[in-house]
């Protein structure tokens, strides 16, 4: 999940108890999300 804090997006986890990081814009925060998404699901 993204979140727009101040002026940064910050990925944070489904439940949104864990933040993962903060960017300064959308699309870096994709990446990081896309990443995140993409070591959770690799050994299934």
């Amino acid at each position: 999940m993204i979140k727009k804090v101040g002026n940064k997006y910050c990925v944070y986890s489904k439940k949104g108890n864990k933040k993962f990081g903060c960017y300064k814009n959308l699309k870096e925060a994709g990446k990081r999300l896309g990443q995140i998404e993409f070591f959770k699901n690799k050994n299934k």
